[in-house]
C-alpha cells in the first residue's frame, strides 16, 4: 500500500559529523574514542581520505588475540577496507534495504569526495521509530 509521501533521503536521519581515527593511530586511541563517545563504529582515514572502517567488535577481536599489543598495533592491521559508502541523497529504502541484504551495520555518507555522516543500525531504529509515530499513526 502505497502512501503517496516521498521517500526521505539518508541526510534526514544520518550521523553528522562522524568521529573518525587515522589508520596510522593504534587500537588503545580507537577503543577510547569508542567507548567515550558511546559509539560502535569508526571510518578509518588515511591523508584525509576513507581507507575502511573499524567496528567495536573488530577491536574486541584484536584484544583476545595473543601477542596483539593495542598500544603499537596500528588501526590499519585491523580494519576492513569493505565499506559501504553513498551519498546524501540516496533513500532511505535502498540504503536499509541493501544494509539487510548485506548484513553491514554502518554506512558511510560521503558529498564531493568528502565522509559528511554516518548511518547506523541505531539511526536506522530511530528512523523505523519517527516514521512510524508520524506517518503512520
Amino acid at each position: 500500500m502505497k502512501s503517496g509521501k516521498a521517500i526521505p533521503s539518508i541526510m534526514n536521519y544520518m550521523t553528522v559529523a562522524p568521529l573518525s581515527v587515522g589508520s596510522d593511530q593504534n587500537i588503545d586511541e580507537a577503543h577510547k574514542i569508542m567507548q567515550g563517545n558511546r559509539i560502535r563504529h569508526l571510518p578509518v582515514m588515511t591523508a584525509g581520505k576513507i581507507s575502511g572502517m573499524i567496528s567495536d567488535r573488530d577491536i574486541k577481536l584484536a584484544l583476545s588475540l595473543r601477542g596483539v599489543d593495542s598500544s603499537k598495533t596500528k588501526i590499519e592491521e585491523i580494519s576492513s577496507s569493505d565499506v559501504f559508502i553513498v551519498k546524501s541523497d540516496a533513500k532511505l529504502d535502498d540504503v536499509v534495504k541493501t544494509m539487510a541484504d548485506k548484513k553491514v551495520g554502518s554506512v558511510l555518507i560521503v558529498d564531493n569526495n568528502k565522509l559528511v555522516g554516518i548511518f547506523t543500525t541505531i539511526d536506522a531504529l530511530m528512523a523505523l521509530h519517527e516514521l512510524l509515530q508520524t506517518r503512520l499513526a
